[in-house]
């Protein structure tokens, strides 16, 4: 017999809602020929609607979804097999998915040794008394009755949330009756996701909900935070992240930036959210976990939306407010054609406040923030507010950075939807990006030897665009930029960031190499693709150079930079970009915040 070749890619618990349903679900990633097969998707929903009623459970809704993609000139197909299952019974769900699928291909394939092939019902059954547990269940149960959150991990249940919450070892659970339930609650929660301006987003709402006297958790990209300090450096932009935030005892507010590397790999970490905030779509990730198109995209963003989508609040699920870009066609599009979005209660922001979408919007009686005459305005209910000249706001640097005008009404929509005063979004929104500390790695603006470099971390076409227009609208002597890209895009994408920096005609491009992202590819082999795509799209191959790491990439940028110049650094590691701060702090010649206009 020959041995099975792979016939699945992963194989992953998605442990709240998720890109096919608002629950708890399986998803395996099915390789080969047979993931294209019709009849091999029917034999593996049959398996396992089989499995699942001999174990009682509810019925699994089977899904198998289709991607084809090119690589180079051969096509290829992948297909993703997911099904609901019980929330206490992952692990064995996750099981039944692959047997289903080996199963599947077997019947398919004769010859082929199948891995659990010996497995039936009785040996499923088994691993599923394993694995529930009645005291965790009827925990659950009583926080539902509470209308309390859960969060659960391998090791530790969490009842209530950040100040107003308690947890427990599973290994040690109480009964329901010693909880003191009585101390127990929920703390506001916002979810902020989108392509770009994530972080500078959620910090913005961050820094207001500080600004009225409350202890934030915040979670993100960039790491853990409560009370402005650091719990962890890191990408925590996925649920355990957002657990910590939620389970640590001085949290009153929470702001978990959410991403979507979390949201496909685990689902949503949380059944319930005040506010989830979507500030745009733009191509980047493509080829991960089924994502091809900016409208697979948009729905991967939108999973947040079953946070707010209808229900009642606590512990239930629902009842807050969706923010989004209605600037975005692609996420208004998506937001109007996906139930658990179109049925919230929705807020819109755009550059423009008198924009038709926002007219209407408002018509309706619902919130909107955007631009009017340079000034950012706010309408919530039946009120309009003004809330300062949007130049006068530090982190759009004098008006240039128009993304950064979207972030900041993005953020004043979320913090007055839930009942954040007007006077301290607009004091905060006056201040907030003054000092680098306030948002690191997003816009950051140094004087260096008469240059201005900017920091910021755009990684996509769109993100590094934004980028090198605000750097265009400074008039440089001459432009010097630092490139690079992580390993796991595609070929496509990579030449599409290096196309998008050729078209802003820099002076000097330093191409870096990050040695810790090369996530599969050889070393050089980005780079190699970058500087390609540069002299392809025009550059000249004298303004093209590749630097081994990004550090070193950096600071020779820094050292041929010249009075007039602006460098634009997208630095993608928080430990080069803090060393890079304390070195242009030290030789920084006037304040970092100087205006530009």
């Amino acid at each position: 017999m020959n041995p099975l070749p792979p016939i699945f890619e992963d194989s992953r618990r998605l442990v709240g809602a998720n890109l096919y349903f608002d629950r708890p679900a399986v998803v395996l990633s099915a390789l080969g020929p047979l993931a294209a097969d019709d009849a091999a998707h029917a034999r593996w929903a049959a398996a396992v609607s089989s499995i699942a009623a001999a174990l009682g459970w509810p019925a699994p809704q089977p899904q198998a979804q289709l991607h084809v993609q090119m690589q180079g000139s051969a096509q290829s197909a992948s297909a993703r097999l997911a099904f609901v299952a019980p929330a206490a019974l992952l692990y064995t769900a996750t099981e039944v998915n692959e047997w289903a699928w080996e199963q599947a291909v077997g019947e398919a394939a004769a010859g082929f040794v199948i891995q659990h092939g010996g497995l039936d019902v009785a040996a499923f059954c088994a691993r599923a008394d394993d694995e529930f547990s009645r005291p965790l269940a009827r925990l659950k149960a009583a926080a539902a009755e509470h209308q309390l959150p859960c969060f659960e991990d391998d090791d530790t249940l969490s009842i209530g949330a950040g100040s107003g919450s308690v947890s427990y070892p599973r290994a040690a659970l109480p009964l329901p009756m010693d909880v003191p339930w009585s101390r127990l609650h929920d703390v506001p929660t916002i979810l902020v996701t989108g392509s770009n301006g994530k972080t500078t987003t959620a910090r913005l709402i961050a820094a207001i909900a500080a600004a009225g006297g409350t202890t934030i958790g915040l979670c993100g990209t960039e790491g853990i935070f409560v009370g402005g300090a650091r719990l962890a450096l890191g990408d925590y932009a996925g649920p355990a992240g957002a657990r910590v935030v939620l389970r640590h005892p001085a949290v009153d507010f929470a702001v978990l930036e959410t991403a979507r590397g979390g949201l496909l790999r685990r689902g949503l970490a949380v059944r319930h959210a005040d506010v989830a905030v979507v500030t745009n779509i733009s191509a980047d990730h493509f080829g991960e976990y089924g994502m091809h198109t900016l409208d697979d995209i948009a729905r991967a963003k939108l999973i947040v939306a079953h946070a707010v989508a209808g229900g009642s609040g606590g512990g239930g699920g629902g009842g807050g407010v969706l923010v989004l870009n209605a600037g975005d066609a692609t996420l208004m599009r998506a937001a109007a054609r996906w139930p658990h979005a179109a049925q919230a209660r929705q807020a819109l922001f755009a550059l423009d406040f008198d924009a038709v979408p926002l007219r209407k919007h408002r018509a309706a009686g619902s919130a909107t923030c955007g631009l009017r005459a340079g000034e950012l305005w706010l309408s919530i209910a039946g009120q309009e507010h003004a809330l300062g000249a949007a130049a006068a706001m530090p982190m759009t640097l004098g008006g240039a950075a128009a993304f950064n005008i979207e972030n900041a009404a993005a953020a004043t929509l979320a913090a007055a939807s839930v009942g954040l005063p007007i006077d301290i979004i607009r004091t905060t929104l006056l201040s907030f990006g003054r000092a680098p500390s306030d948002n690191p790695g997003r816009l950051e603006r140094w004087s260096h030897h008469g240059a201005t470099v900017l920091v910021d971390y755009a990684h996509n076409p769109d993100g590094l665009a934004q980028l090198l227009r605000v750097a265009r609208s400074l008039q440089p002597a001459r432009l010097g930029l630092l490139l690079g890209q992580a390993g796991n895009r595609d070929d496509v994408a990579i030449t599409d960031l290096a196309r998008t920096a050729a078209g802003f005609a820099p002076d000097l491009v330093v191409i870096k190499e990050l040695p810790l992202m090369l996530r599969g590819r050889a070393a050089g082999e980005v780079p190699a693709l970058i500087e390609r795509a540069l002299h392809d799209a025009g550059l000249d191959a004298l303004k093209t150079l590749q630097e081994a790491d990004e550090e070193t990439a950096a600071l020779r940028l820094l050292d041929w930079a010249e009075a007039g110049d602006v460098i634009v650094l997208p630095v993608h590691t928080a430990a080069v970009r803090e060393r890079l701060a304390a070195r242009l702090a030290a030789l920084s010649t006037s304040p970092p915040a100087a205006r530009l206009d």
